[in-house]
Formats: C-alpha cells, structure tokens, sequence
C-alpha cells in the first residue's frame, strides 16, 4: 500500500507539471499552446495512460458539512447560495467558469489510443476512468448553470466557432454526461484498490446522477422535461440493483448499534470496510492532510429542523412528542435514533484533547456537530487529520434505490424496503419501515416541509427523504437534494438553535453544574446573581447586546427565552427567487469576449 501512495505522490508531480505546461489563460476555453510535451512522447505505453489519470483523482472531493443548507443553523462564513438570496451576486459580479480539467481530460481522451502494445481492454479501462472525471466536471456545471457548452475534443486556434459557441441545451449536455458514465460503467475494470475509480464507482456516480436529474426533471416543470424523468429514475434503479446483485459490499455494523455510524466517519482505513465504494485515502505519512476538528463548535452548529428530522428510539416521531419545541438540550437526547448523539454532540461529550467535557457555545445555535470529529489528539490542529473520507458509499445505493422506486411508484413490496433503508435502520437497532405504514399514516410536519409531493405515495417518498437526510447528513449532499426536490424556498427559512427556557446560567455538559449563561447585556447581572463567586469566576458569558447596546450575533425567539436565532438572518433577510435562484448568473465577462455567443442563464 505504501508503494502505490508513494508512487502516486511522483505521478502526481509529473501530471502537475504537464498540466501545467497545457494549462494557459482561461478566460473561457484557451486553446493548448505549443509544448515540448507531446502526445507522440508521453502516450507510449498503459502505464502512461495510468500516470495520466491518476491525475484526475485530486478533483475528488469529500464535504464535511452541508453548507448553506437547512442542516445548518449558522455559519459564519456564508456561502454563495447565501449571497444569491441576499442579492449580493449578479451577472456583474459573478464568478468566473474556469474549464482547465476539461481540457485535461479531453486531451488524454484524444491521445490514449496512441499507447503501443496495450489491449482494447487495458485501453478502454483509462478511457473509461477519463470519462467519468468528465462527466462528474459537467454535472458540476449543469448543476450550476443548466445549460452549458458541450466540448468532447480540445481545442486549436483554427475552431473559433466552436470556441465561441452558445451554450448547448441541458437535453444535450445531460444525455452527453449519461453516455460518459454509460461507457465508463461498461469498461473500467470491476477490482482494484477502493480508492481508484472501479466500475462500482463508475455505477454508482452513474445512479447518484439519473436519480438526481429524474427527480429534478420530475419536479422542475417549468423546464417541460417532466416526460423524460422516469427515464432517469427507471436507469438510477437499474445502476443501484447492479451494485446490489454483485454481493461486493455490504452495510458495516462493526461496533456496535452505538458506534457503528460514527466509526464511519473517523476511519483509518475504509479500504476494510464492506461499504465503500470509493473513498479518499488521506495518510499521515504522506502529508495528504485534511481538517475535521472544524465541525466543532469552529464555524457553524446544525439546526433545529434537522435535529426535528431523527426519529425516536422507538420509530415514532420526534414531532409527535408532547412539548416538542421546548424541549432543552439535554432532553433532546433522550430516546432518539442512535444516529444522533453520533451526529451531534449530546451533553458531556468529551473531546480526545481535553479533560473536561466541551461547553457548546450558543452564539453558533448550539446543536453542535461531531460526526467526522477525529478521536486522535494529534489530529485535533489544522491541516492534521488523516482519516479516510467516503467519496460513495453503499448506504447511498440503497437510499437511490428506494427513492427512484417510490418516484416512479414501483416500491410496492415490504422486500424493497427490507433490502434497502431497513438495513440502515438495523445497523442502529431502530425499528424497520414499513410499507404499510407509511402511506396510511403521513407525517404532517414534512408534508408541510415538501408541499410539492403529491399522489397515493406520498408517506413513502417523505419517509425516505428523512431517512436519507438524517443518512447523510454533512455529507454535503443536502443542498443538492433541496435543489432537486425543488423546495429552495428550505434554503431561506430563518433557521433556529437550541431551546433557552430563560435568560441566565444553565448547564451544557450534562453533569448539574453550571457552565453557561446567556444574558441581555454585560450590565444585566440580575439572573446570575445567586451564583457564587466560584461559578461566577467558571462559567462562560454570552451577551445579547454589546457594550453600546448594539445587537450581537444571536437573540432569543421571544425575547427573554425560546430558541437561539440569528441577527444576520433577520437583519439580511434572505428570499429565493423561483426558478432563477436554482442557477448561477454568467459573468458579463463571459459574454463580451471577442466573437463570444454565450447567452446569459435562463431566469437571470
């Protein structure tokens, strides 16, 4: 294992330095500029075509959190969909589309046949993994703007119209990215290491991505592509039981009920694992670091309607519990899906680093996270943590199974429910799913979250939504799913923290003692007046006004108690505007380049 590493950091070297050379202005789509590395050189042998993609892997990538989404209560950096809602981005100031990794691979797909000796087999294996990091650069760029320009070959300074050209349709584009992931599904290789892209991978980018252009298709009518989504839907299916009927990976439930999930995310090595699928293989003695302290209490907390979305022990619904909204956050906890005291930090967790259990601060919402929260000392630093990251992961499958069927009304049958979502609910020891069940009696609270849901499936669909989003959640899928289900309007709710009975000290930990308090201002002493000096002197101190009686960062729903919210949510309210908002602006800049056809997006 060490070899492959160790040979993948001097590749690395050598793709960086050709891309590089290829690489030159990218105001739009520049064409490769004369250099001393040649197709005719450098494509000599399979071990070339190797080298070559082995560049392509460092475009993985493998989300923490799910910025600017409902499963976050604040961040204190924002993020782009914040700005759009806010009307701080616009064609004027828009950023700029970059397609220096398309060039990258479109040069290699042009050249790898030029390898001597090499079976089709061997070849067709590279072409493959190529074309599935292209199709993953255009599904980031439909997901954006829609339509985009189509480019299958570089360019030379002889295809001007080409390079100039409007933008292609979605129909197009999509239909291109399907026949890419389409090929690499039918010739990458089915073995290898779990962190190259196998065929497994190829088809479960191939599901992840018919379910989401179904889905999307099916609920974005306005595009009046509604007609083709089971197309999509019936293909997400078909690629999902692909993987399923290979008996190749399974549901790990090393550890228990109470540390299965989590251990997931603070591996080591997820090449063990029976779930993965595709993963980063971050190592210490590499240097190939990456942050997960962060997710505690740094720059944002997970929120109150998240929080709502995990079940009760029992299978019934948080929602349905007497006083529900009231609840404190130690009461949160009690008798909840296993998933979420290994999600969020309940009362008294204890990081690695530290004697004392960790005093959540309320001025980020309070509900905070430690799913990916490494339990190794050294790793608690900046750019210090190697564990390993899922870029697919077989719970995914299921959750894409389960989901196309009921979209397209043909998860009829209790078996594929048992084969899919109920081995996620046993892998916790929660109560299974059941058909029956779901349809008859519709949760009230998510049929008011996804109004557009409708038909004799209803409880289903919102089911397995809930599911996957208490699954995945800070896998950095939700803001997709949010888009696809189109209910953005989720994206712009003023979303709240923890409960505050009342102004003054409580106790965060969990161990009766007082650590916190929460007061008006720094002269409003009045609620920790009893204390004694010695709690006085412990205990942490947050302020709803400052010294000039200016807002802070965080007041309290109804004035002197309720939950936590946010100034900059109230004072900057966000709107998402229907459909514009789901898409990103061109930059004029784009546009008013010489001979330049590009369009601006649709809606904008």
């Amino acid at each position: 294992m060490q070899n492959i590493k160790r040979q993948l950091i001097k590749i690395g070297a050598l793709i960086g330095t050709l891309f590089l050379i290829m690489s030159c202005n990218d105001d739009f789509m520049e064409r490769y500029p004369t250099t001393s590395v040649t197709p005719e050189v450098f494509f000599s042998n399979v071990n070339d075509l190797k080298t070559y993609t082995d560049g392509f892997y460092g475009s993985l990538s493998a989300p923490i959190a799910d910025l600017g989404t409902d499963n976050l209560a604040h961040h204190n950096s924002g993020s782009t969909i914040d700005e759009i809602m806010r009307g701080g981005i616009s064609p004027q100031n828009a950023a700029v589309w970059s397609w220096s990794a398309l060039r990258n691979i479109n040069f290699f797909l042009e050249n790898a046949g030029r390898v001597k000796g090499a079976s089709a087999a061997d070849v067709n294996h590279y072409l493959g993994i190529a074309r599935f990091f292209r199709a993953r650069f255009y599904i980031d760029k439909v997901n954006q703007y829609s339509d985009v320009p189509w480019y299958g070959k570089t360019m030379g300074t002889s295809d001007l119209e080409l390079l100039n050209k409007k933008q292609d349709s979605r129909i197009l584009v999509v239909d291109s990215i399907m026949a890419d992931l389409e090929f690499a599904a039918a010739n990458i290789k089915p073995d290898g290491h779990k962190s190259t892209v196998t065929k497994w991978a190829a088809l479960a980018q191939l599901a992840q991505f018919a379910l989401q252009e179904g889905t999307f298709r099916k609920y974005h009518t306005y595009l009046n592509l509604s007609g083709s989504a089971n197309i999509f839907l019936q293909r997400a299916v078909s690629a999902a039981e692909e993987i399923m009927k290979s008996a190749k990976f399974s549901i790990s439930t090393t550890g228990g009920v109470n540390r299965a999930y989590r251990d997931l995310f603070i591996s080591l090595n997820l090449q063990a694992n029976p779930e993965t699928i595709l993963f980063i293989d971050y190592d210490k003695d590499l240097r190939r670091m990456r942050n997960a302290h962060t997710v505690l209490d740094y720059e944002w907390a997970l929120s109150q309607t998240l929080m709502e979305s995990y079940l009760m022990k029992d299978g019934k619904r948080f929602t349905e519990q007497a006083g529900y909204k009231t609840k404190n956050i130690d009461q949160v906890f009690v008798n909840r899906d296993p998933r979420f005291e290994q999600t969020f930090m309940k009362p008294g967790f204890q990081p690695i680093n530290v004697s004392t259990p960790h005093r959540l601060k309320p001025t980020l919402g309070g509900y905070n996270q430690i799913k990916f929260y490494p339990e190794i000392t050294e790793m608690i630093a900046w750019e210090s943590a190697y564990t390993d990251a899922f870029v697919f992961r077989y719970a995914e499958v299921l959750l894409i199974f389960a989901e196309a069927k009921a979209e397209l009304g043909i998860l009829t049958n209790q078996a594929d429910l048992d084969k899919s979502i109920n081995l996620l609910r046993m892998r916790v020891g929660m109560p299974v799913m059941q058909l029956g069940e779901v349809n008859a009696n519709v949760d009230p609270v998510l049929q008011n979250y996804y109004p557009n849901v409708k038909g004799g499936n209803v409880g289903l669909i919102l089911e397995i939504r809930r599911e996957r989003r208490v699954e995945l959640a800070c896998e950095g899928q939700r803001y997709r799913d949010v888009f696809r289900w189109e209910v953005g309007e989720r994206l712009a709710d003023q979303q709240q923290g923890m409960y505050v009975k009342a102004l003054g000290p409580m106790d965060v930990t969990g161990d009766g003692k007082i650590d916190i308090a929460i007061l008006e201002s720094a002269k409003d002493t009045g609620p920790i007046k009893e204390l004694t000096e010695e709690q006085k002197k412990n205990i942490s101190l947050y302020y709803l006004k400052d010294a000039n009686g200016n807002n802070t960062t965080i007041y309290l729903e109804n004035e002197n108690s309720g939950h936590i919210m946010f100034t900059v949510a109230r004072d900057k309210k966000k709107t998402f505007e229907k459909p514009k908002y789901y898409y990103y602006p061109v930059a004029n800049s784009q546009m008013v380049l010489d001979g330049s056809k590009l369009v601006q997006t649709n809606f904008w």
